[in-house]
């Protein structure tokens, strides 16, 4: 296969502050929309995430040592160089996962210097210490964090973890998604160029089986900060009890809209389309269950397919498609099945379907898919499918609604559209970690995570901070 975008390979390990030649083989990496290798990334191995974990260890006292607020600002450089080099990395992670260029400027490059600078910002609010009776409590680094990472955000759901890490004074070791290395490389340079000290922040590039479990098992590492799936994050918390670490887990999610009966469902309807096929699906925060009063099913579903238009399909780089390949081959056959499961367990079918779509059968791309009068118990409204495809749920009455939502292993994200007061009464008794009201904007101070298999612990915001951080009661 040719290599298009030699450029973007990437020659090694960012370890102590350099680019490192790796002693293991490389990896492809292919981009979903041509089926192409366009660049390839070294397979790290155990040898490569120990000497990253000494790197860290080494770096660590320094770095916690440093004054909170000296932190603060070396995030803030970082966000002004992750701006200043946001095409170059739009560009990279549409090379990599197919996001539409128009999207990954915004969603994939924009937001990860948005939330480095919001989390800067939080240091002033941060009780480092704090007199409580005759004890003085100080919060200070957990030490040595690895970072492990998900390919369909990929830099945003590094920054999400190595933000708010590097300001409590931790060192990092992140593991990166094999399939989507690319901004991270980008991000180790503008580490150097923003002044962070080497050793603070190190990448290991490889796959979870291998560098993954290395980094989980290590005797020198304090701490794992995991996002990705339910399964590998139940591999995680095994593996990580033998040296009782420290795991914060951010995993799948199966997003409940709740439309209520006094809506606007205009506006429901084009939030929910866009909050579905984003990033083709590919999100742990999809709205992918839309929950209506059963008398309304048909009004909505119409409005639906009508609005379905918007989402061209296509070509990533062309800046007028909304919605490009999925990430892989593999993510294709999964989520094509999927959409078969749906057929054959009787939903109804409005929109989209299973197969290649003519005149694009070369990536991989799928279609987006609508299904109506889908079973709260099926597979398609339990599972977390990962890809465009939206369940539309009759409910009878409110209670059946709350009991629909809540009636998952997941607890992520749910979003609800009604009268304000009304919409607040039941987000408050959804058993997730963060409610959308009528489509609310994203908040990179408000803390995220989730409820039961959705995972433990918080990102962003102060409590994202305090993740990372341990307290020690001094009395006197």
């Amino acid at each position: 296969m040719e290599h298009t975008h030699d450029h973007l390979s990437i020659r090694g390990h960012w370890i102590g502050g350099a680019e490192n030649p790796g002693t293991g083989d490389t990896l492809d990496v292919i981009d979903p929309a041509t089926g192409r290798v366009v660049a390839s990334a070294p397979a790290g191995t155990a040898s490569d995430v120990d000497r990253a974990v000494a790197a860290a260890r080494a770096a660590l006292p320094g770095w916690a040592g440093t004054d909170p607020a000296a932190r603060a600002d070396a995030l803030r450089r970082l966000a002004a160089v992750l701006t200043e080099r946001g095409e170059e990395i739009a560009q990279a992670i549409t090379a990599e996962i197919g996001v539409p260029i128009s999207f990954s400027r915004v969603g994939q490059a924009g937001f990860p210097a948005l939330v480095t600078a919001a989390t800067a910002d939080l240091e002033p609010q941060i009780a480092w210490t704090e007199q409580v009776g005759n004890a003085t409590i100080v919060r200070e680094a957990v030490g040595v964090v690895g970072a492990i990472t998900p390919w369909n955000f990929p830099l945003q759901q590094v920054m999400t973890k190595v933000a708010p890490a590097l300001l409590a004074g931790n060192a990092i070791v992140l593991k990166p998604s094999e399939l989507a290395p690319l901004s991270i490389r980008i991000l180790a340079e503008a580490s150097a160029a923003a002044g962070f000290p080497a050793g603070v922040f190190n990448v290991v590039y490889g796959t979870g089986p291998v560098v993954g479990e290395a980094l989980v098992a290590h005797t020198d590492v304090d701490m794992i900060s995991f996002t990705g799936s339910t399964r590998a994050g139940k591999r995680i918390s095994v593996v990580a009890a033998e040296t009782v670490k420290r795991v914060a887990l951010e995993l799948g999610g199966k997003t409940a809209n709740v439309v209520l009966d006094d809506a606007d469902i205009d506006s429901a309807v084009q939030h929910t389309l866009g909050a579905v096929f984003t990033n083709s699906g590919q999100a742990c925060g999809a709205w992918t269950r839309l929950l209506v009063p059963a008398h309304r099913q048909a009004e909505v579903v119409d409005m639906l397919v009508r609005a379905l238009d918007q989402y061209t399909v296509g070509d990533p780089t062309d800046e007028a498609v909304r919605v490009g390949p999925l990430a892989s081959e593999a993510q294709w056959e999964r989520v094509n099945a999927f959409i078969e499961r749906g057929v054959a367990d009787g939903a109804t079918l409005v929109a989209g379907g299973p197969g290649r779509i003519p005149g694009l059968e070369q990536g991989a791309y799928i279609r987006p898919t609508i299904f109506a009068d889908v079973d709260p118990g099926s597979e398609i409204a339990q599972e977390e499918i990962f890809g465009p495809v939206l369940s539309v749920i009759p409910y009878r009455d409110e209670e059946h609604a709350v009991s629909i939502a809540d009636g998952t292993s997941y607890g992520l994200t749910a979003a609800v559209f009604g009268e304000a007061d009304h919409a607040l009464r039941v987000a408050r008794q959804l058993k997730v970690g963060q409610v959308y009201i009528n489509g609310a904007d994203f908040n990179p101070a408000a803390p995220f995570g989730g409820y039961k298999q959705s995972g433990n612990g918080r990102e962003l915001g102060r409590a994202g901070v305090e993740e990372f951080t341990e307290l020690t009661a001094i009395l006197r």
